[in-house]
């Protein structure tokens, strides 16, 4: 049976293989992992992040990155800094083989995106800036920064360099994404709320997790905020554009997190049954890597700077004896 297919010149034949050839040579450069640098060793996140970027045997692993390489950092004033980060740089060394360095700017060499990861949010502004000047995509862990003055630093200093970055909680991307729906009207979340006597915002220390459900739940417009302080919890209150209200309870020492919202119906309002929320770091590292890869933040940089307004305007309530305050 002769062959019907039209015969080609060699040459031609040769540029199509070449062509396949570096078509093959592009799609494994894509499915090669991201090389991801940490900066800041002292939180239990570079441990478990690690674990399941490095780890293809865990039960939750990501696949598409690993952390090659780690700068030590650390806060001598702060206990959860100072007691803890030898002991996770020793099994970011020991256990995952990560390299650790003397400085961010050495760490940016070495690796293609950055997970700011020090527990310390007074840092943040420093060590950011030394990643965008590098050009790293970056990832800021909880808390973006202690004032909202660093915050919309950082966010000015990225863009001016072009450098994609963003920051969440790991709540957010957990099930109560799903209660978010047209028609809410309010929302309660709790969670943690102890203090750190360090950072001027002191509800961004731990507190931000129930404020980014809050937030994930709500969405942005947020106007004015009050807050009641005791010892034992704080109460903070936004008052939406529209007239919809948002609560936050900030519990201490510890407590679960949780969240209700608030729908229309032909009543009026009617409450959705309490949630617990804990869905672990998967989903978060998850989100982090597919940032990595596409430069597109699953969480807008607006969001999060009105975030930290938010935080702003319930630390000036809390200094005025809870007057309302508007954001700034």
């Amino acid at each position: 049976m002769s062959n019907d297919l039209p015969q080609l010149p060699s040459v031609q034949w040769r540029v199509m293989k070449t062509l396949a050839l570096l078509g093959m040579i592009a799609l494994a450069a894509a499915a090669a992992d991201i090389r991801i640098g940490i900066a800041g060793t002292d939180t239990s996140h570079v441990t478990a992040f690690t674990r399941m970027l490095n780890d293809p045997a865990a039960p939750d692993h990501v696949a598409g990155a690993r952390v090659v390489a780690a700068y030590k950092g650390g806060s001598p004033d702060i206990d959860e800094s100072r007691n803890r980060i030898d002991r996770f740089t020793n099994e970011l060394r020991d256990k995952w083989q990560v390299k650790i360095v003397d400085s961010i700017d050495e760490l940016c060499k070495q690796v293609d995106a950055v997970l700011l990861t020090s527990v310390d949010g007074r840092v943040h502004l420093a060590q950011a800036r030394v990643a965008i000047q590098a050009h790293k995509p970056l990832f800021i862990d909880k808390p973006l920064a202690s004032t909202l003055e660093d915050a919309r630093e950082i966010a000015r200093l990225a863009k001016a360099e072009g450098v994609p970055w963003f920051s969440a909680s790991s709540l957010r991307f957990g099930g109560i994404a799903a209660l978010r729906t047209a028609d809410l009207e309010g929302a309660t979340t709790w969670g943690p709320g102890p203090l750190e006597p360090h950072h001027h915002l002191d509800l961004a220390w731990y507190a931000i997790h129930p404020v980014e459900m809050l937030f994930t739940l709500m969405g942005v417009g947020c106007e004015e905020v009050a807050r009641i302080s005791t010892p034992g919890e704080d109460v903070v209150v936004g008052r939406w554009k529209g007239g919809r209200i948002g609560t936050v309870r900030a519990l201490r020492p510890y407590g679960e997190y949780g969240a209700v919202v608030f729908r229309k119906n032909a009543k009026g309002q009617s409450a959705e049954p309490a949630m617990k929320v804990n869905d672990g770091y998967a989903p978060l590292v998850r989100e982090i890597v597919q940032f990595f890869q596409t430069g597109r933040p699953p969480v807008s940089n607006e969001e999060t700077l009105e975030i930290f307004a938010f935080l702003d305007a319930a630390q000036r309530s809390k200094e005025s004896g809870g007057k309302p305050m508007p954001l700034r």
